[in-house]
């Protein structure tokens, strides 16, 4: 059965919760928010979800219109609950960053020219310093180039990562767990040694030099390095007919690369 990128990224994003039990699943992006709903329906039904506003569902919400959908709520989500599971690290942010840096430090805020007259004013920096100092954290980015994983550092620093000159008094926070970025290329963990960015798995198509040679920083590579598993056919079933009826996910790498083609 053939696939598509996007739907490689969804299963390989899912893989990031398999072993969450009871967290809540922050999910950014149309990637994240498939890949959450697919761990909860295949092998985690343990995962908190809402359905966007204030209510905890039984089940994953379609993404797009609704038509006669209604969402399975079993309890309500209200801003001290969350902030409850925030303090106490019960969370997994997946979220999509426009740079990260070889510490897993990601911007979501300015690009470019100084803090005062950045470039580029995006989003500025949000919920990212504290979700990633007290919660767990997966990141997809689906255009994998050194403009995105860069040399140095980030040209904003948003969130907590494995940078012991930026820790408050050098000491690692207690709750930071940095897991998976997904991109167009590949996977990666911070498995290497003190944390390093590591390929785990490469897209079918794709070497390791061809990751390399699209990062701005050294990596890492597992042993036996091999091709992203291939999504069963129970899986497409899933995000096809029940968590993304209206293939949003079409829509995830127009105007990027490629990266593989199809089963």
């Amino acid at each position: 059965m053939s696939y598509s990128l996007a739907e490689l990224c969804i299963c390989a994003g899912a893989e990031a919760f398999r072993n969450d039990g009871e967290k809540m699943a922050t999910l950014i992006g149309v990637v994240p928010r498939l890949a959450g709903g697919l761990a909860k329906l295949s092998f985690n039904p343990g995962l908190m979800m809402t359905e966007g506003e204030a209510y905890l569902v039984s089940e994953p919400v379609p993404l797009g219109p609704r038509g006669d959908y209604k969402p399975k709520i079993e309890g309500i989500m209200t801003y001290e609950r969350v902030f409850d599971i925030v303090y106490r690290g019960d969370r997994h942010c997946f979220v999509g960053p426009v740079q990260v840096d070889r510490f897993g430090q990601m911007n979501i805020s300015v690009i470019g020219g100084t803090y005062e007259e950045p470039k580029v004013a995006l989003l500025g920096a949000r919920g990212f310093p504290g979700n990633t100092i007290n919660n767990i954290n997966s990141m997809f980015v689906p255009s994998h180039n050194a403009k995105a994983f860069v040399a140095g550092e980030v040209d904003m620093v948003s969130s907590v990562g494995y940078n012991p000159a930026r820790w408050p008094d050098g000491k690692k926070p207690p709750y930071l767990d940095l897991r998976r970025i997904i991109t167009n290329l590949c996977v990666m963990d911070f498995g290497g040694a003190d944390n390093a960015v590591r390929v785990i798995s490469l897209h079918p198509g794709v070497s390791f030099d061809e990751v390399q040679d699209n990062t701005g920083f050294e990596l890492e590579q597992i042993d036996g390095l091999g091709d992203t598993p291939a999504p069963t056919n129970d899986q497409l079933k899933l995000i096809r007919e029940v968590l993304d009826p209206h293939n949003l996910r079409a829509t995830v790498f127009e105007g990027n690369p490629p990266g593989i083609r199809e089963a």
